[in-house]
């Protein structure tokens, strides 16, 4: 049982350094420039390892059905990036990716282009990818094994710690110049928070963690731009309402002179 633990705690780091590399590529192709995606300093990103690991575990049933075995790797792999977005949003209200402008994407969090990858990724897991690193890591003896796990769960363990100070850092800091700017938009607030890390000559992990998640955002102003916009919704549904009744009270109005004046007329012919 602990030398299939060690070995699947591995396979989530080779998997996470294999989704470091996918994102690496990716913002060279996209922003034509190295940056060191991820949440953790090292080379490697967690959700991806964490997604492998959960389709290894939970998908072998549905080995036999391909087509099965893609739909739900699309959605285990869609509910972990939604969980993780929410979760890592309430613990230090930041918001660290953003989906918002991209059609069809549930609160942001997650969109039809990122989760259909999972499904391709969840085919290659299973048929590709584990026959050969399960293969290789079996064959590892067991002194091998626990060197080499004990090795990488230190700097793995290392680098969390380091990570998370840098995180709450970053946190304390959006607080603070969010207190001092309170009338301030969620992208100014942003703003004035890169600026003041970014001009931090020591601060090298929080700088790291800033470029590594560009459109990284506070909460707190953004809960407050949701209330002003309810509130001028609020308004415009109270003014439009105002609009209908004065109309229809006018309307009344016409109608109930007009009866008066029926009645009057009505009255005088009698006389």
């Amino acid at each position: 049982m602990f030398t299939q633990l060690k070995i699947y705690f591995l396979l989530f780091i080779i998997y996470s350094i294999i989704g470091w590399i996918m994102e690496v590529i990716c913002s060279i192709v996209e922003l034509k420039k190295f940056v060191n995606r991820g949440f953790l300093i090292g080379p490697y990103c967690p959700i991806y390892g964490c997604g492998a690991i959960l389709i290894t575990l939970l998908l072998n049933k549905y080995l036999n059905d391909p087509f099965t075995l893609f739909i739900m790797a699309i959605l285990l792999c869609g509910v972990l990036e939604y969980l993780t977005s929410y979760v890592m949003e309430k613990v230090f209200n930041l918001r660290w990716w953003d989906y918002s402008n991209k059609k069809f994407n549930i609160n942001g969090r997650v969109y039809l282009g990122t989760i259909i990858p999972f499904g391709i990724l969840g085919i290659i897991i299973m048929y590709i990818s584990n026959p050969f690193f399960l293969g290789k890591l079996n064959s590892l003896s067991n002194d091998m094994l626990n060197i080499i796990s004990c090795i990488v769960f230190t700097i793995y363990i290392a680098d969390v710690i380091i990570s998370l100070i840098t995180i709450y850092k970053i946190k304390s800091t959006t607080v603070s110049v969010s207190n001092e700017n309170k009338e301030d938009n969620t992208e100014e607030i942003t703003k004035k928070v890169r600026e003041i890390l970014l001009g931090k000559p020591k601060a090298f992990a929080q700088k790291r963690l800033i470029n590594a998640y560009p459109k990284l955002q506070t909460i707190k102003t953004k809960v407050k731009e949701k209330i002003e916009k309810t509130k001028e919704e609020i308004d415009q549904k109270i003014d439009e309402t105002k609009e209908i009744i004065d109309e229809r009270l006018n309307k009344t109005k016409k109608v109930i002179n007009k009866k008066i004046k029926s009645l009057d007329k009505n009255n005088n012919k009698k006389e």
